[in-house]
């Protein structure tokens, strides 16, 4: 029997993520599955990325999974998240559906970005939740907006958020985007703060591309929050969805509708009851 591998990320500013780590890896050991981490200096082939903490880690995590093709399993130890786990769990139900592979795999999708200057590509990379281009300093941010090489408008603005339907929860939600359940192909882009009459959340074609050009004197990229691009005046930007996937693992098949409700504890019963 070829040997067993996963890859473990445990947000340590958690003291129950540690204390989670090490019952964890208590269990996979005595099942024999090797549990590497980010910080050894050889990983060999895993089979799962398990990761401990909040979105945030997941994130992550995330980044090695999509390199690797292996679904990435969340168990959450943070405030709001929503691609993690939503139902009760021990951690000794953690490890044994890793020893099982008893879990349930969901396919999202990933945005893809690139950044020309001068009419030719500097970065390029990929999201799971958004793309967002801020303004740097206390003055607005001008962009040109495009959609399909058509011109839509041109923002005087804080910034501009571009999301995937995962990330439609975390940022975009934030700034008064809309909600979009994770089956749902589509792009997200949520202007903010903008100055015009017309700047309201909209959902775009998944085959389309959004080109956002700067027009002032700087900007910066995030890539969910984790990849930061330093952007200057004529830079421009285009984002798509990408030809891959991540995959995310739960220990329970949930419908997003109930995800939703546990994690914005949603008001359910109304006030004739349920």
């Amino acid at each position: 029997m070829s040997q067993r591998n996963i890859l473990m990320l445990v947000n340590s500013a958690r003291e129950e993520a540690e204390k989670a780590s090490e019952t964890i890896v208590s269990i996979l050991s005595a099942a024999d599955i090797n549990v590497f981490t980010l910080a050894d200096s050889v990983i060999p082939e895993v089979e799962l990325v398990l990761v401990l903490g909040g979105d945030g880690t997941i994130l992550r995590g995330g980044e090695y999974a999509v390199s690797k093709n292996v679904p990435v399993l969340g168990i959450n130890l943070g405030h709001v998240g929503f691609m993690a786990e939503v139902e009760a769990f021990t951690y000794e139900k953690v490890a044994n559906a890793v020893i099982s592979k008893d879990y349930v795999l969901d396919q999202r999708m990933l945005l893809a970005f690139e950044v020309k200057r001068a009419g030719m590509v500097i970065e390029q990379g990929w999201a799971l939740n958004e793309v967002s281009i801020e303004r740097k300093s206390t003055t607005m941010v001008e962009l040109f907006v495009q959609i399909d090489n058509r011109p839509l408008s041109r923002w005087g603005c804080d910034g501009i958020i571009c999301a995937t339907p995962t990330g439609s929860t975390a940022y975009a939600f934030s700034a008064g985007g809309p909600v979009l359940w994770p089956e749902v192909q589509a792009l997200v882009l949520v202007p903010i703060a903008a100055h015009a009459l017309f700047a309201k959340p909209m959902v775009i074609a998944p085959s389309s591309t959004i080109g956002i050009a700067i027009e002032s004197s700087d900007a910066s990229l995030s890539a969910d929050a984790l990849r930061k691009i330093e952007l200057i005046k004529d830079d421009e930007i285009a984002i798509t969805k990408n030809a891959t996937q991540i995959t995310l693992a739960h220990l329970k098949s949930t419908i997003f509708t109930d995800r939703l409700v546990a994690k914005f504890k949603l008001p359910v019963e109304g006030w004739r009851g349920e």
